[in-house]
């Protein structure tokens, strides 16, 4: 048996003597590309003396290609990539910021000036138009008398109209007929496209989908990720225009009510009729595929941020990623192909992949390729809008396919905005474990309520981390707005790292391990090694998920109230666990993240902390925990950062068995009002990352959390009964 909180808390850092040193007024530089003016300072400075020029420093060339490289993955590094990636290029974080603020705006640049461009060639184009129409209007005749003809009350302007409109009418079916001709067949009739019309894309080693069974070794999501690469030239142009009638079908499937979405008749959801959507929609992106069903819905909110914000976190892939981590459990943009225009994301265009994924093993994952466009309408709403390119890679049996989806955006006083969302997908879920099949089959697992809920939830969660002043919710040892808000910053990280091992994903650096001795609880191993954020050593994470006939809410309370700790919590020893620290960080006051003490039963053991985050909305809870250094959390209560505090968070996802209706009761037909629970642990088993992985540390993990799930059981079903 091993101790793994006493394996966390062997935390002790070192931190060079010269650590100041390594900083020297003389080669530091404010910005890359600019002098540094050095005013005489003192008294002893001669006032007629010019200022001294402090010394250019000028990047290597090695410098430069490695943060190039950078630059096209991740052009908006963190704090903690700028540390990292200014420690293996022996500069300054500071150094790394500005270069990459250059680089942006030099690109921004480059890109107003290919704009302006075209714009202006745009411009000669219409100027020349302009005179041929008038022309043509001074030198029409009659039919009838052969005499000048008479406009009579249209005027060249609603001429002119006329004509754009005849123009943008046929350049609407020209879009929708390629989107159809192109992308719109099945994946079968790509091998008889004549050449030099191929589709396809390169996928490197290995398919781009999920691992069902057992396997020995998987690849990291970085290097499974990266085998797809971007779009071929050719297939530029039909992106574009497939991307253009998506959105057009976007803000019609957002803003149209029957017949094309039929309300329940308990009005707690709306259910889109397939035959009215292929005939409002003929073209698309083509016919369902053969073994796909259909997945559509609709979900409105007011939500407090603002639409430009909302933008940016949907438009970049790493924001958008630790937002929905719970939903998105990787994501990567494989190619820009639009920046937008006027320094925002209106008119941008990127190709991405992602997995979407259920808090459970038992749910396999839904891979997609898809482009995500983003416009801001005449009215100032702002829409995003996702579909499907899986049909550019022909090679690739495609399990889930997104027809247009995404939201609208829409201002609101007060930094709120009112968000509508539209999820339709066709997808194979014939995987999905019998136990999940109702939620799945509801559309609530991956539908749009479930992104609404979440944005929802974050968003509160995310105005609390930028609050200045302590809130009347917070309560304990947290003295300084810094603090709150390095403890805030802590627990999303922790919340983040608890779902990249909670669900069927096996994309991440985590290998599936074979005969671990219970089909019903999948292990998994890792090896840490220079990662602050994690203890180094061998690290497993086992998880199950089971059915228990006991509503959500009573389970989530129950599991992240700390008086109850003791009847589930086999790692506290029975000791007396008190709540140090109270953040509230939502409306229920379930949103909450906590600093516990387990006062230990044996008087030879040390007092452990444990940090945990509670949340819950209308599709879930999430009561996520992970054993904290005492020393590390410290300095994080008094605003230090909280990058290099070592987690391995466990934790439970409690989901509905079935839909609910507005009365909160459950439909007969699909649920039973029970809970579907996954509870999920990640150990360090060995300190050592280049140990042998035993079979008995397998064993004792198995042997957890089986313990774990039977004490859970027991203790609610009694509560209950």
């Amino acid at each position: 048996m091993f101790d793994s909180h006493h394996s966390l808390l062997d935390m002790s850092h070192k931190t060079p003597e010269n650590e100041m040193d390594l900083i020297r007024d003389d080669e530091f530089e404010s910005k890359s590309g600019t002098d540094i003016m050095e005013a005489p300072s003192g008294d002893d400075g001669d006032p007629n003396q010019r200022p001294k020029k402090k010394r250019y420093h000028r990047h290597t060339q090695h410098q430069i290609t490695e943060m190039e490289a950078f630059f096209k993955e991740c052009p908006h590094p963190d704090d903690k990539q700028r540390k990292e990636l200014g420690r293996r290029l022996g500069l300054e974080p500071l150094q790394v910021k500005f270069w990459f603020q250059n680089k942006r705006t030099q690109m921004k640049s480059q890109h107003e000036r290919h704009e302006n461009t075209q714009l202006r060639n745009e411009n000669d184009k219409l100027r020349a138009e302009n005179i041929r129409y008038k022309e043509a209007l001074s030198n029409a005749t009659c039919p009838n008398c052969g005499g000048p003809a008479a406009i009579g009350e249209m005027s060249f302007d609603e001429q002119h109209l006329r004509i754009e409109n005849a123009r943008l009418r046929e350049e609407i079916d020209r879009i929708s007929g390629i989107a159809a001709k192109y992308v719109g067949k099945p994946m079968l009739s790509y091998p008889h496209l004549p050449p030099g019309s191929s589709r396809s894309l390169d996928l490197g080693p290995g398919n781009f989908g999920p691992q069902t069974g057992m396997a020995a070794e998987i690849y990291g999501a970085a290097d499974l990720l990266r085998s797809v690469s971007g779009p071929t030239d050719a297939n530029k142009p039909m992106i574009i225009e497939l991307a253009v009638a998506a959105m057009e079908e976007l803000i019609r499937m957002a803003q149209t009510g029957e017949p094309l979405w039929i309300p329940s008749t308990d009005n707690s959801a709306e259910s889109l009729s397939e035959e009215e959507y292929v005939r409002t929609f003929p073209r698309g992106i083509g016919p369902k595929p053969l073994g796909l069903k259909s997945e559509a819905s609709r979900e409105s909110a007011v939500v407090i941020m603002n639409h430009i914000s909302l933008v940016e976190i949907l438009m970049d892939a790493n924001q958008w990623t630790s937002v929905f981590s719970s939903i998105v459990s990787r994501a990567m943009t494989i190619e820009v192909l639009s920046t937008g225009v006027a320094g925002n994301y209106n008119g941008a265009l990127q190709v991405m992949t992602a997995e979407f994924q259920v808090p459970s093993p038992l749910v396999p994952t839904r891979e997609n390729y898809f482009a995500r466009y983003c416009k801001q309408h005449t009215d100032g709403t702002w829409a995003v809008v996702d579909v499907s390119l899986d049909n550019l890679r022909p090679a690739s049996i495609s399990r889930c396919r997104r027809r247009p989806s995404g939201c609208l955006i829409q201002e609101l006083p007060n930094g709120y905005s009112k968000v509508t969302w539209v999820e339709h997908v066709e997808v194979d879920d014939r995987a999905v474990h019998n136990i999940y099949k109702p939620l799945v089959n509801s559309g609530l697992a991956f539908g749009a309520r479930r992104w609404v809920a979440t944005l929802d939830r974050q968003c509160e969660r995310l105005a609390s981390v930028m609050a200045n002043n302590i809130s009347a919710g917070d309560v304990g040892v947290i003295s300084s707005p810094e603090g709150r808000k390095s403890m805030l910053k802590l627990a999303e990280r922790m919340v983040m790292s608890f779902c990249t091992g909670v669900g069927a994903s096996t994309a991440h650096t985590w290998t599936t391990l074979s005969g671990s001795g219970a089909d019903d609880v999948r292990v998994m191993t890792r090896k840490s090694v220079d990662d602050p954020g994690r203890p180094p050593g061998i690290v497993l994470s086992a998880a199950t998920s089971f059915w228990l006939p006991v509503p959500p809410k009573r389970v989530f309370d129950f599991l992240r109230d700390e008086n109850s700790r003791s009847e589930w919590d086999i790692l506290s020893n029975g000791g007396l666990v008190q709540e140090m620290a109270h953040i509230a960080n939502g409306r229920d006051p379930g949103n909450s993240v906590s600093l516990l003490r387990v006062n230990s039963a044996n008087s030879s053991q040390s007092n452990m902390l444990i940090l945990q985050e509670s949340c819950t909305d209308s599709t879930g809870s999430y009561v996520i925990y992970a054993p904290v250094d005492i020393v590390a959390m410290n300095v994080v209560l008094s605003g230090g950062d909280p990058d290099y505090v070592a987690l391995l968070p466990s934790g439970f996802a409690i989901l509905p068995d079935g839909p609910t209706n507005l009365a909160g009761g459950i439909d007969p037909e699909v649920g039973s009002g029970g809970s579907l629970l996954t509870v999920a642990f990640q150990i360090l088993v060995d300190s050592v990352p280049t140990a042998k992985l035993s079979l008995g540390s397998v064993a004792t993990v198995n042997s957890l959390i089986k313990c774990t799930v039977e004490r859970i059981k027991g203790a609610v079903l009694c509560e209950g009964a």
